[in-house]
């Protein structure tokens, strides 16, 4: 009897222990995305809300967050990192990454990551106060302008453009290093003359200091975009884009691309970059910004190697 009752115990502490042991084991890993973006002003964030909505509701145990950064340059070294599994950048910023270009902020080559998508263009938008009497691109010798975060892509569209126009920041009479939502408060209190924003169209940040203030905006010509060559293109930012702007301006732009890291498996991969294709109107809802989202384009000027599981979408799409 004590035999049997001991054999019951030993059965009994053991299914116990065995069904601890299994509660402790999660059904399926829980998979994490972390979207790095910009400043919650500009267009990256928007979008990169979008995204983790759709990714979030679309890919089964998959948890989303995003993250607000200082844009390009940052959003690339986090990827190196492995601190994000995707990110918006601009065209010249993944460029001089993959170049591993010391002064444009990179300690070396970001050998790990890899490109997901072309998406929108950013436009080079320089607005001035109207009382600055700022008109041209010479104009701003002697004036104050904010040319974005120190080592941001837009810092770096800024000496691309002041270089091409054969200008230097010691042209300025001061040299503001500030987020868009930052410098626009400074010209609204009459600190600042000028701000360079490398943005998409109908960036919240210049929307809000043209309803609120007299502004010009100031044109790049066509010439500066012909002499800086690749990613940069030949633009114009549309008559009505911002209250006050009754013609369409002359400007410059680069392509924006969807990054992400070797280390990204290429089921998730496939996902990101199908689902993203598969959800364009939720996008655009975001910011109008991404009506310039085309398949068509995905491939366009990709200047670092694609990950492994958007060339398997593409190829799927005879886009390969």
């Amino acid at each position: 009897m004590n035999l049997a009752l001991s054999m019951r115990k030993t059965l009994l502490t053991s299914a116990v222990a065995m069904t601890l042991s299994l509660s402790a084991l999660p059904a399926q890993a829980e998979q994490f995305i972390n979207v790095l973006t910009g400043g919650t002003s500009g267009v990256y964030y928007p979008l990169g809300v979008a995204l983790a909505k759709i990714y979030g509701e679309k890919i089964p145990e998959v948890r989303t967050q995003v993250q607000a950064t200082k844009a390009s340059v940052e959003n690339l070294n986090l990827l190196q990192q492995g601190k994000g599994e995707i990110a918006l950048a601009l065209g010249d910023s993944v460029k001089l990454a993959w170049e591993g270009n010391t002064d444009a902020g990179f300690k070396g080559k970001l050998d790990k990551l890899r490109g997901l998508a072309a998406v929108y263009p950013n436009y080079i938008q320089i607005v001035a106060a109207k009382e600055a009497k700022i008109n041209s691109l010479a104009d701003l010798k002697g004036k104050s302008l904010s040319v974005g975060a120190a080592k941001s892509g837009t810092e770096l569209n800024a000496r691309a453009i002041f270089a091409a126009a054969g200008m230097a920041y010691g042209d300025l009479a001061k040299t503001e290093y500030l987020p868009f939502a930052e410098s626009v408060e400074l010209i609204k209190n009459r600190q600042l003359d000028s701000t360079l924003q490398s943005a998409g169209l109908g960036v919240a940040s210049l929307k809000d200091l043209s309803t609120s203030f007299e502004v010009n905006l100031v044109a790049v010509p066509a010439d500066i975009a012909a002499k800086l060559g690749a990613p940069y293109i030949a633009s114009s930012i549309p008559a009505g884009t911002y209250q006050g702007q009754e013609q369409a301006v002359e400007t410059v732009a680069v392509i924006n691309y969807l990054v992400t890291h070797a280390e990204v498996s290429d089921e998730m991969a496939y996902q990101m970059t199908k689902l993203m294709f598969e959800n364009l109107a939720e996008m655009e809802a975001a910011h109008k910004a991404a009506k310039d989202i085309k398949l068509e384009k995905a491939l366009e000027g990709m200047p670092i190697p694609l990950h492994p599981g958007a060339e398997k979408f593409y190829k799927e799409k005879g886009l390969m």
